[in-house]
């Protein structure tokens, strides 16, 4: 048997990717079980995806921009084409059972080239507004798997509701083994800050700014982002006292066992609104802030911010409104609030859907006939 996968390349596209082949090995014991990515050339996406065995076949796509570019020009004509061509005669010889799309411009050429050989074509659509590639790709769909309730676009009848796959193993684990793994002191409230695979520079430059006084009241642990970390730990040194180091806690980017534990010392986490991050830190009963991009594409961001926020288990700041001392005290009346944690918790833990990677599995090997 075997499965093709195929995204964007981005984080929010290969993690669900990640967590759906490992339940599908769960499931299903066999050798026989063959796994694959078509996608763009992608450092990130190629290291964690061959950590899984999963093998890659990089597939060249394009981008359909919303404003006028010599790019789009080069994309429509040369680089997609050559991706369905490619993607074409690749899944031809491969033959594989079905494809299973994260969505994104990475997914165009598999995605069509499928649907031109009769393969079975499954699509999972994280955010609340899709982009216009899953939009234009849902046509080809057999199903369209979504995170959000009352998900914008797709018909009523072709879709599903499941969360977004996440990966069950962070939510393995206690707070004393993420204290001792992350030499976290525990003295004081733990705030978890992240922007995603890549960091979050407007984020990073608002702890900055106060680093020293944020200290005074929070132990922090930092994904800054790895083109950040060489920079961030010279201006740490620079503003902050040696005294109250021992409470902040910087890395570049939190692989899965950091992560993981990141999650479970935090009483709060501040984070960017993509549908990965909502739904793991909701699986988690964690409090959060989301700081949602302001430019993202059909503001998809904000959208899923404010879904999420609408069930009463995170605060929204938008960019705007994301200056250094109101960010501070919205924490400080969280952290010393514990009545408001504990609702935000439960309410996160409501909304959440842990098992959307075990479902989704099972939907493709009961589609299979395994």
């Amino acid at each position: 048997m075997k499965i093709v996968f195929t995204g964007g390349g981005t984080g929010g596209h290969i993690f669900p990717i990640i967590a759906v082949a490992r339940e599908l090995r769960k499931l299903h014991f066999g050798e026989d079980l063959k796994l694959f990515y078509y996608g763009p050339k992608d450092d990130f996406a190629t290291m964690l995806l061959s950590q899984e065995g999963i093998k890659i076949k990089t597939i060249p796509g394009g981008k359909l921009r919303r404003y006028f570019s010599f790019s789009n020009f080069i994309d429509i004509v040369f680089r997609i084409p050559w991706g369905i061509f490619r993607a074409f005669f690749s899944l031809f010889f491969l033959a594989p059972d079905v494809i299973f799309s994260k969505g994104g411009y990475g997914s165009l050429p598999t995605v069509i080239a499928g649907s031109f050989l009769r393969i079975p074509i499954f699509l999972h659509e994280s955010d609340v507004s899709p982009g216009l590639a899953n939009r234009f790709l849902s046509r080809f769909a057999l199903e369209v798997f979504t995170s959000f309730p009352k998900t914008e676009y797709f018909s009523p009848r072709k879709m599903t509701l499941i969360g977004n796959p996440i990966r069950t193993e962070l939510l393995e684990g206690s707070v004393e083994e993420a204290k001792e793994n992350l030499k976290l002191t525990g003295e004081k409230p733990t705030v978890l800050i992240f922007g995603g695979s890549q960091g979050a520079q407007k984020i990073n430059d608002v702890v900055f700014s106060i680093l020293q006084e944020f200290l005074n009241n929070f132990e922090i642990i930092h994904q800054c982002g790895s083109k950040n970390y060489e920079d961030a730990k010279q201006l740490v040194r620079v503003i902050t006292n040696p005294e109250i180091r021992k409470y902040y806690h910087l890395f570049p980017f939190l692989k899965e066992s950091d992560l993981k534990y990141a999650y479970h010392s935090a009483d709060i986490v501040v984070s960017r609104a993509g549908s990965g991050s909502i739904f793991e830190i909701a699986a988690l009963g964690k409090p959060s802030i989301l700081i949602p991009i302001a430019e993202s594409a059909q503001n998809h961001q904000q959208k899923n911010a404010y879904t999420y926020a609408a069930s009463g288990a995170s605060v929204v700041m938008e960019e705007t409104n994301l200056t250094p001392h109101f960010f501070l005290e919205k924490l400080r009346y969280l952290a010393f609030s514990p009545h408001v944690l504990d609702e935000m918790s439960q309410k996160a833990l409501a909304f959440a859907k842990p098992r959307a990677a075990q479902i989704m599995a099972s939907y493709l090997l009961e589609y299979l006939k395994i």
